[in-house]
């Protein structure tokens, strides 16, 4: 085994990862958006909110085939290349119009979201290979950068639309996620395969041996962990896009319900990096477990408060929410093994993608429909609650692998 890396060689690969986190957590400022597509291209809450939607469901097929290509060759390739799709994706947006608003679904939405999925999944694959001494901790940091680009960009984004307005503020933004994530790329690469930090002694339970993508497929355990990640996630995916009009809907004004978009992705962040490594000392399965409950428990009353209650109970569901994107990777590997992490994990997010699809859309539906939220957030919660069972049920594949 390879004990001689230095840390700083170790290091390179994590920051790059989290400046290129950062820019994918543009998807989680959608609710600035959101308000301002409805006026400019005349579109219902539902149809806008479908953007984010289809961002975060074709986000799965982007993390399957770039996991697939950076498990088999290398990790650079896939990042340039995922920029690259993401960046023309944002740009391109910049042209739609009321006679064309669903440029924006297949831009925005498809591009966008086949791009940044590429790079999502590579980033945290290769990061847990080089700490796998620590591996709900550092995909917690990893995953929240992507958190705190919400934070980030929310009032850069905020400040463009204010300037050049919304479509425009697309353009810019695609010229910042070209830069990064072609900079940042060069400077990702897979630790030697026998790779092991110093004072490491790798697992031996059969557990824990690498499970290849046909074989995961095989296994009960794949299926409920992608149906519970789908389900536990619907709270989050239901208050992300619509935290502006949340807030808005509970009095809050114009500016200080922007705010709520910064505050979800304020624990959004701290959610990752948290529960993550609370994880790796308590347990997978009764940190994910909690956090349902939280989530379950939080999500109804932020469609009845009012004033700047709003925010508290939109940060709580935002740091269970969190919280979700932090463990199930960890849980993954766990299970799976490192080896094929890069595809296993795009496999589960198919449960998180279909959820990100449900989700959104059903929430815009019923607003347009009622004028309010309670009745998407009580389904919310009940979701919430059956991943918790889901969960507890759950048990780590007992068998070794058969060869393929």
């Amino acid at each position: 085994m390879d004990t001689n890396i230095k840390p700083k060689s170790r290091l390179v690969p994590v920051l790059a990862g989290i400046a290129i986190q950062l820019c994918l957590g543009t998807a989680y400022i959608w609710g600035v958006f959101q308000p301002e597509v409805v006026e400019t291209l005349a579109w219902s809450q539902k149809e806008a909110a479908l953007t984010f939607s289809i961002l975060l469901g074709v986000l799965t097929f982007g993390s399957m085939l770039g996991g697939a290509i950076q498990d088999k060759f290398s990790p650079k390739p896939v990042i340039i290349a995922g920029g690259i799709v993401m960046a023309v994706g944002f740009f391109v947006a910049g042209f739609a119009s009321r006679e064309m608003p669903w440029l924006l679904w297949l831009t925005y939405g498809a591009a966008g979201g086949f791009g940044m999925g590429m790079t999502y999944t590579t980033t945290i694959a290769v990061c847990q290979k080089w700490y796998p001494e620590k591996r709900g901790l550092i995909t917690g940091v990893i995953v929240s950068a992507l958190g705190l680009g919400g934070l980030v960009f929310t009032p850069v984004a905020s400040a463009l639309i204010g300037s050049v307005g919304v479509l425009e503020t697309f353009k810019w933004l695609a010229l910042v996620f070209l830069a990064v994530t072609f900079i940042c790329g060069m400077l990702i690469k897979n630790p030697p395969k026998d790779h092991a930090p110093k004072g490491y002694t790798p697992p031996t339970k059969a557990n824990t041996v690498s499970f290849s993508p046909k074989q995961v497929l095989k296994t009960p355990q794949f299926y409920m962990i992608a149906i519970s990640m789908m389900l536990s996630c619907g709270a989050g995916l239901m208050v992300i896009p619509f935290a502006k009009v949340l807030g808005m809907d509970g009095g809050l004004d114009a500016a200080a319900a922007t705010a709520g978009v910064m505050v979800i992705s304020i624990f959004n962040t701290m959610g990752r990096l948290f529960w993550g490594g609370v994880s790796d000392k308590f347990g997978r399965k009764k940190t994910l477990i909690l956090l349902m409950l939280i989530a379950a428990v939080t999500i109804p009353f932020a469609a009845l408060t009012e004033g700047y209650m709003v925010l508290v109970l939109i940060a709580a569901v935002g740091f269970s929410y969190g919280g979700f994107l932090g463990i199930f990777p960890a849980l993954t590997a766990d299970f799976f093994g490192i080896k094929s992490m890069g595809v296993n994990y795009g496999l589960v997010l198919l449960g998180f993608g279909v959820g990100a699809v449900a989700a959104s859309y059903v929430a815009g539906f019923f607003k347009d429909l009622t004028g309010g939220f309670i009745t998407p957030f009580i389904v919310a919660a009940c979701a919430a609650l059956l991943g918790a069972v889901l969960i507890a049920f759950v048990k780590p594949p007992q068998k070794k692998p058969s060869a393929q």
